[in-house]
């Protein structure tokens, strides 16, 4: 049967002992379109956004789907937005929208059966509004200075994993997370201790009930959408030059594809960005 440990709010698959759950793998590329999107609120702005927008497109070109790209909410229609497979946030922090109408729009689109891909400091995005949080499972609580680190591999089967190494030496961001919520199934890791001991309580009061493994990917069948997400990317150079890591997001972005069928609003059903979900 399959193990699960539910600790610190985000759901830990520990190994598949039987037979597990059925993914779709089969994705039609020509059909898929993605919108990458970059915009950041006031603060830190990576330097890796650049990049990521060029990895995503060269993606596209490899494999035969549509790459568009904004920096601007007034991409946030239903007759926009019904177009995209999946919306990817590369690297957005903090308020990426500038109206609740904006918000409102994005949250019906997950509802609607949209998919969302999400890189690294989307863990930092839109901090102050809850779904969005509920949505990713927490927010950005801090890291340590960028180091080496070990990452691993928790469910080998999920077709996000496949052809990883169970063990991956990683040098990036660890990033913690606060306001951990239910419901995320974390299907990769990052080993604690394998972090440089510079910060020794602060890794521990982050780390909170965590004493190893951390949560570092994972994903979510969430309010009637498909999301992936992943905290690591911080380095330009990852999304040019390390290609286990660009076909890390890639399989995150062929898994998300393989699930969304199609974009349907009449089942969206939130009147505002805070309605109760159903």
């Amino acid at each position: 049967m399959n193990r699960i440990c539910k600790t610190g709010g985000i759901l830990f698959l520990l190994g598949v002992l039987s037979l597990g759950p059925v993914w779709s793998q089969s994705v039609t590329w020509k059909k898929v379109r993605v919108l990458v999107y970059t915009k950041n609120g006031k603060g830190y702005v990576h330097d890796n956004i650049p990049n990521a927008v060029a990895c995503i497109r060269t993606l596209g070109q490899q494999h035969g789907f549509a790459v568009d790209v904004a920096d601007q909410p007034d991409v946030f229609t239903e007759t926009n937005l019904k177009q995209y497979t999946l919306l990817l946030f590369a690297s957005t922090n903090n308020d990426v929208f500038d109206t609740d109408q904006q918000r409102l729009t994005f949250r019906r689109y997950i509802e609607a059966g949209g998919g969302f891909v999400g890189i690294h400091s989307v863990m930092g995005t839109e901090r102050n509004w809850s779904w969005f949080k509920r949505m990713i499972g927490g927010t950005f609580a801090w890291h340590p200075r960028f180091q080496p680190f070990t990452v691993e591999v928790l469910d080998t089967r999920h077709p996000s994993m496949q052809g990883l190494p169970k063990r991956w030496q990683k040098e990036d961001e660890f990033y913690f997370t606060k306001e951990m919520l239910p419901g995320p199934t974390v299907i990769m890791a990052s080993d604690m201790t394998t972090l440089k001991p510079d910060e020794p309580e602060k890794i521990k009061t982050f780390g909170g009930s965590y004493t190893q493994l951390y949560p570092s990917a994972w994903y979510y069948n969430f309010d009637g959408g498909y999301t992936w997400c992943t905290t690591l990317g911080h380095a330009k150079t990852d999304y040019l030059n390390d290609e286990l890591f660009i076909k890390h997001i890639f399989q995150g972005i062929r898994y998300v594809a393989g699930q969304v069928n199609r974009i349907d609003f009449s089942k969206a059903y939130a009147d505002d960005r805070d309605s109760p979900i159903r």
